[in-house]
């Protein structure tokens, strides 16, 4: 049976979307391997990734011959604006509080864009949609079974930023509906040339300096672009739940690296938050599917 045009639009934004999460949840390991002072680290992360955004740029409108604008109007300006902010306060909360932490109140992007989509898009999230969000915060709650480890109130609190500079981000893309790719990319400028000002008497200071250029060339530009593109195909709560796969997989490849060895709490509220996404895009799909295949009645 072929898929419908909805379905498969849904089915194809699950794919971009998906791979976006994967390369964004290499994000924290690959910048505590490069074991560098914060605004060095912001500095290279940036820079480099806008040097992608300007290459994929000439790519796209003189190799390929698609008409894509690094920031598409006003509404790409301030999503990217939100985009470049989320830089300062992810790397403030990676440097001021623990992994853990970071990921757990990351997890609430979801809510965050579900909340905004409903206020400002007046897209009021299926109950589906709510069931699942339930269960992964449930999820992520398992993780982190203790809470949120004193003293780093600082941190979670630029976490807590950037879970909604990042929903922000996603809802205005999805109501704008025009190609966001490469905004996160390019508007990474501004955070760079803050951090570049921020920088110490001494410099540029990294030890693993590799690390964070692969990070910044390669991962994050793939995370973003996957990430940005997701609003025109889903909703901007079903975006939102795809950052959560780096709350799954970011303490997996920290126990890989560093020998942290992830608590049954940690497999245990991993498996939920999985289980629940793959969940909800198979009922969303075939949700998509039957209602294109419903047959309209017959006026008259």
């Amino acid at each position: 049976m072929t898929p419908s045009p909805d379905a498969a639009r849904h089915r194809r934004g699950l794919a971009i979307t998906g791979l976006g999460g994967l390369a964004l949840s290499f994000d924290i390991p690959l910048i505590r391997s490069a074991n560098g002072e914060v605004w060095s680290i912001l500095a290279v992360r940036s820079v480099s990734t806008f040097l992608v955004a300007l290459a994929a740029w000439f790519v796209l409108n003189r190799v390929l011959g698609r008409r894509v604008a690094l920031i598409p109007g006003k509404a790409g300006l301030i999503a990217g604006l939100f985009y470049g902010i989320n830089s300062f306060t992810f790397l403030l909360a990676v440097f001021n509080t623990s992994t853990a932490n970071v990921v757990f109140v990351l997890a609430f992007t979801s809510m965050f864009a579900a909340i905004l989509s409903w206020v400002f898009l007046r897209e009021r999230p299926s109950n589906a949609t709510l069931l699942t969000m339930a269960i992964m915060v449930f999820g992520v709650g398992v993780i982190v079974q203790d809470g949120l480890e004193s003293g780093h109130l600082f941190g979670d609190a630029m976490a807590a930023c950037s879970a909604f500079l990042l929903a922000s981000a996603i809802t205005i893309s999805r109501k704008n509906g025009r190609d966001m790719a490469l905004v996160p990319l390019t508007t990474a400028i501004f955070p760079a040339i803050a951090a570049f000002a921020l920088l110490p008497s001494s410099g540029i200071s990294i030890a693993e300096p590799g690390y964070i250029l692969f990070n910044g060339l390669i991962m994050i530009p793939l995370a973003f672009f996957c990430l940005a593109t997701g609003p025109r195909y889903l909703s901007a709560p079903e975006v939102g739940m795809f950052y959560l796969l780096e709350t799954i997989l970011a303490p997996i490849w920290v126990w890989i690296v560093f020998s942290e060895t992830p608590t049954t709490q940690t497999l245990v509220g991993g498996a939920i938050l999985i289980l629940a996404l793959i969940g909800h895009s198979f009922w969303q799909m075939r949700h998509k599917t039957m209602k294109a295949q419903t047959p309209c009645p017959e006026l008259g």
